[in-house]
């Protein structure tokens, strides 16, 4: 099974919030979860998936290793800890969260234990999250060719990160873009809303056909059953090349997630 274009992301959403979204996704139609170590919610993401009643080779789930299980003696528990917690015998994708900053544990060293994860079964793709160009060089140079399955990273109308999408493409690693309505900042521009307008749409299933016409990937989240709903409805929306070329002149190098352990940035 590939990955799904659109997926029911769930950070930020903890306890019964994180199963109810969940939930509602999957009845919704989804079939791409994405969830983290650190967002603390793969039991709930687990609960609803097992609820569901959905085969599991039906359904894409990805989850991401954080920081402080990067190490060689936690790397592998932590992933088993994981599928545990999600009730699963594997994800589909599995992501080193985010690169880190200093050289307490050496690249190679944790993404040989993400190969050893695949190799294991534990995941049937692998892959990175919040890398930049250098950091995609090296991880490629550390695995070889072919290996990364996708790079998560922002991108949304007002970030649109194009050095990053270019090497993805070059190399044909998948970018996947996280918060695509930049926490509804870019649901509320003037140029988004016209073009909703335009085309009888939300704004939120402009931005969604925005990212599917550029081969994004993306994971939004979301509490509210209509707009779970409602963002389905982006495979009806078809935008123009004009409407494309609008959009791209929205790029503003707007970025929300930029914590103090993060790369410097392309």
């Amino acid at each position: 099974m590939q990955i799904p274009q659109l997926g029911a992301g769930t950070f930020r959403l903890k306890g019964d919030e994180a199963v109810q979204s969940v939930a509602m996704a999957l009845e919704a139609g989804y079939r791409h979860i994405d969830t983290a170590q650190i967002y603390g919610n793969e039991q709930e993401v687990g609960q609803a998936v097992s609820a569901s009643g959905i085969a599991r080779e039906a359904l894409f789930i990805t989850t991401k290793v954080w920081m402080d299980k990067l190490s060689d003696q936690q790397f592998l528990p932590s992933v088993k800890q994981s599928l545990q917690d999600l009730n699963t015998d594997y994800v589909d994708l599995l992501l080193i969260h985010w690169p880190l900053a200093d050289d307490s544990v050496a690249m190679g060293d944790y993404l040989r234990s993400l190969k050893q994860a695949q190799d294991q079964g534990l995941t049937r793709h692998i892959g990175v999250s919040n890398f930049t160009v250098a950091q995609m060089r090296q991880a490629i140079e550390i695995l070889g060719e072919g290996v990364l399955y996708t790079n998560q990273v922002e991108v949304h109308p007002y970030l649109q990160n194009k050095a990053v999408v270019e090497f993805c493409r070059a190399h044909d690693i998948i970018v996947t873009g996280y918060m695509p309505f930049a926490y509804g900042d870019v649901l509320k521009d003037d140029v988004i809303v016209e073009i909703a307008e335009q085309h009888q749409a939300t704004p939120a299933q402009v931005v969604l056909a925005w990212m599917a016409a550029n081969h994004f990937v993306t994971i939004p989240s979301s509490t509210k059953r209509t707009n779970i709903d409602s963002n389905l409805g982006y495979v009806n929306v078809s935008l123009s090349e004009q409407d494309m070329a609008r959009i791209a002149t929205l790029d503003r190098n707007h970025r929300l997630a930029n914590p103090d352990f993060a790369p410097q940035w392309d």
